[in-house]
Formats: structure tokens, C-alpha cells, sequence
């Protein structure tokens, strides 16, 4: 699934060709991907809408119209967005379309159709549940401490809860409690002051690693134009099961923890 840096990379792609262009049809072959409105609704509500701003908000993406509503996109496990010739071929994965004025189309292709396309008048209906951005300004070691405090969870499903801390999937989980040195075993309740600082940083250093290379691409992301990013190549843990850790050479482990793949080295995390 694409997470906080994959979602952040397709904002920064879309931008530049999308703002300040008009849709002008949409076309759905697939209507469970719009949430609580039909295709016929939808087309309706955008028509001669223009993108004023393409925004993110954890794993979300918003599209910001001329009108004050929000069309709102969510990956989820195998989405990905494209701006291309209104002539181009669409292959039997493109299931969402938003042509623009331009003869251009902005393109969801989705190989697993778990994607979500929402319509609101107030973001806050879809992603004000969200907790913390991890990178955002108001992120901190002490809004990471005020979180943890009075919790009792094991801190690798923990920081997959999106109200807990927003954009952080299995990728940057695993690699963020393995720069923090901390077991994903762990519950929060036993992380020390000193632990609690080492997880805000790794958490932050985790991400941007991911912005920085490009997002990882190990199954289905690309970036909107087409290319892959490198964080795969750069990963401590994540799937490397069996083998050697980069640091102590001890063989990474995976286990399961609230149904997800979990990896760690048992040397460097305590």
C-alpha cells in the first residue's frame, strides 16, 4: 500500500500538470470505488470544476476545487494516478476517469479495487479522524509522549492506527522501530522518555528516507509519471527476512503482529 512518502511523491507529480485545469467529464467503470455517490452524481458536481490545489493528508489526496468542495483519493493497496493524452490507451485496470479541458485525463488504475474516491463539501468529514502528520510542524517528542501516555499496545500495530499518527504504513513502521532500536513487540506502555525521543526521530527520519529516494517500490507503486522510486533499495528490515542485518550482521526475523508482516532485527531492537 502506498504510505505517507509514495502519497506525498504523487501530490508533488500531480501538481504541476493538474492545477488550474477544469474536468469536463467522468467516466467510472468501476462504481465501488466512489464512496456514497453515484458516477452520474459525481459528474454532476465536478463538471467545469477547476483544481485549485492538490494537497495530502496521511495517505490521503485532495483535490481542491473552485468551488470549496474537496475530491478526496485513497490508494489504498494497488492505486496509482496518472495525467496523460486523452488518446492514450486504458488498460482493463483503469477504472476511474476525470477527462480535463486540457485533452488530458487524470487516470485511476487500480489492479485491486480497494481505491476510494470521495466528494465533500468539508475534508474534515473524510480525514478528520486522522491523528498527527508525523512531519508537520506540530508533531513533536511531546505530542508523541502526551499520545502514548495511559496506552497499553503493542507499538507495531499502534503506529499503523491512523488516528495514532497519520501516513505511517508497514513499510515505515518497521523501519522507523528498528532505527529507534525498539522491538515491534513492545507494548507503549514501557518506551522510556529516552525511547520515546529515539521513536519520534526515527519515525521522521524513516519518512523522509522514503520522500527523499522516491517512495519504495516493491509491487505496484509509480509515481505519476510513470518512473519507480529507490527506497526499496534502502530498507533495514523490510522484507529482508533471513538476512544479515546491515548493522550487527545478526539475520532479520519476521513474525506477525495484528495480522501484518512484521520485520526486525533481534540484535539491535530490545
Amino acid at each position: 500500500m502506498p504510505e505517507l512518502p509514495e502519497v506525498e511523491m504523487v501530490a508533488r507529480g500531480l501538481r504541476e500538470p493538474l492545477v488550474g485545469q477544469m474536468i469536463t467529464e467522468v467516466r467510472c467503470h468501476w462504481p465501488r470505488h466512489l464512496d456514497g455517490l453515484s458516477v452520474s452524481e459525481l459528474q454532476k458536481r465536478v463538471y467545469g470544476r477547476a483544481i485549485q490545489a492538490i494537497n495530502r493528508r496521511g495517505k490521503y489526496l485532495l483535490f481542491a476545487l473552485d468551488d470549496g468542495q474537496t475530491l478526496i483519493i485513497h490508494l489504498r493497496m494497488s492505486g496509482r494516478l496518472s495525467v496523460v493524452a486523452a488518446d492514450s490507451p486504458a488498460d482493463k485496470h483503469t477504472h476511474t476517469i476525470f477527462a480535463l479541458n486540457n485533452g488530458q485525463e487524470l487516470r485511476f488504475w487500480d489492479q485491486r479495487k480497494f481505491g476510494r474516491v470521495y466528494l465533500v463539501d468539508d475534508a474534515q468529514k473524510v480525514v478528520g479522524k486522522l491523528g498527527p502528520e508525523p512531519l508537520g510542524a506540530d508533531f513533536s517528542v511531546a505530542v508523541l509522549r502526551e499520545r502514548l501516555n495511559g496506552r497499553k499496545r503493542t507499538l507495531k500495530p499502534f503506529l499503523l492506527d491512523q488516528t495514532f499518527v497519520a501516513g505511517l504504513g508497514n513499510i515505515y513502521a518497521d523501519e522507523a522501530l528498528f532505527y529507534a532500536g525498539i522491538l515491534p513487540t513492545r507494548t507503549s506502555d514501557t518506551l522510556c522518555e529516552v525511547e520515546i525521543a529515539r521513536l519520534y526521530e526515527a519515525i521522521q527520519k524513516a519518512l523522509r528516507m522514503g520522500i527523499e529516494r522516491g517512495g519504495a517500490s516493491l509491487e505496484l507503486y509509480l509515481r505519476p509519471d510513470g518512473t519507480a522510486g529507490s527506497m526499496q533499495t534502502a530498507l533495514a528490515v523490510f522484507r529482508r527476512t533471513g538476512e544479515s542485518c546491515y548493522d550487527c550482521g545478526t539475520l532479520i526475523e519476521r513474525i506477525v503482529l495484528g495480522g501484518r508482516s512484521t520485520h526486525f532485527c533481534p540484535h539491535c531492537q530490545v
